[in-house]
């Protein structure tokens, strides 16, 4: 039989998302939250123009409304929600600033940094003081090997590993479904893995599996609503968050592939471009977009790091033995 706190929050949060989406998406449409399109994009997607965003809050709804249910039973998963709706409301803000105040930037790099530097720290602290978690991490293939950091260096670790994975996510929402694609896979590990490390740390990860499903029922090609900073923010800080509780940062490198590969594509786009005065690596960045420009569909892009990311993740879960 498979255990409640597996299957409910998925059926929950999925059950949710659906049914706030068709109330959400004719409200952000009506408040003008269309989404701005590159003219220097792919050229299919100019037609996306005016597509109403912000679109993230509608799964955090589903997330945080079925994390409520399950908190009082499971508070172990207060801290990733946490990280998940605090990373989401600095997107939030970030695509208010854009859409509604036209500012075109939304957040300057400092300020965006710094909010993100408070969610991580006000984490941290929770992670240190009130779990008394440790900073013990385990190393892939190595039959559950751990090794110990020290505190100062643990936390310059955890930092990087959140806005590395932040960003990661972000760079990752350009199709239709890609984030929530891949996402849903990720999170699909980390449901397996903490039934295996720390049951009572799984709902969440079925909240978000849940939302996201519900969610991609709008969001796939061609989608009625895109999640925007909000969204994709709020699922690095969920990828983070969970990955640190279970104590699997390392294990992003394998499961998060792509969202690595998104980031380090447009870190070498942009060094690339700069050292040699205009040249450049890619056709366009991120890499998703490069696919797209060399005459792949946007759906075939999808399934290829949807079916990557499958195959990452059952690569994980043999690293995780």
């Amino acid at each position: 039989m498979i255990d409640f706190s597996i299957w409910m929050p998925i059926v929950l949060s999925f059950g949710l998302t659906a049914i706030i989406a068709p109330m959400v998406i004719p409200f952000l449409v009506k408040l003008k939250f269309g989404q701005f399109v590159r003219d220097d994009g792919p050229e299919s997607h100019l037609k996306k123009a005016g597509t109403p965003t912000m679109g993230g809050i509608i799964f955090l709804a589903g997330i945080v409304l079925t994390s409520i249910v399950f908190a009082w039973k499971y508070p172990a998963i207060i801290p990733v929600a946490f990280m998940t709706v605090g990373f989401g409301i600095i997107g939030f803000i970030d695509d208010y600033l854009k859409v509604v105040k036209k500012q075109s930037e939304g957040f300057k790099p400092m300020q965006k940094m710094f909010g993100q530097l408070i969610v991580t720290l006000a984490f941290i602290v929770y992670y240190y003081k009130v779990a008394d978690l440790g900073s013990e991490i385990r190393i892939p293939f190595t039959d559950g090997m751990m090794i110990t950091m020290p505190t100062w260096l643990f936390i310059i670790f955890v930092l990087f590993v959140v806005l590395g994975t932040v960003n990661g996510t972000n760079f990752t929402d350009g199709l239709d479904g890609l984030a929530s694609s891949v996402t849903i896979i990720v999170a699909g590990f980390f449901l397996v893995a903490s039934m295996k490390l720390w049951p009572e740390i799984a709902p969440i990860n079925g909240a978000v599996m849940g939302a996201l499903m519900g969610f991609l029922l709008y969001n796939t090609h061609p989608a009625k609503v895109f999640m925007g900073d909000t969204g994709s923010l709020a699922l690095g800080g969920y990828v983070a968050g969970i990955a640190i509780m279970l104590k699997l940062p390392l294990f992003i490198v394998i499961v998060g592939m792509i969202y690595l590969i998104e980031v380090l594509s447009v870190i070498l786009q942009v060094g690339y471009f700069k050292l040699t005065h205009g040249k450049r690596i890619f056709k366009m960045a991120p890499i998703h977009h490069h696919f797209e420009l060399s005459g792949f569909k946007e759906t075939q892009v999808v399934s290829m790091f949807t079916i990557i990311t499958v195959i990452l993740c059952i690569l994980g879960l043999i690293a995780l033995k």
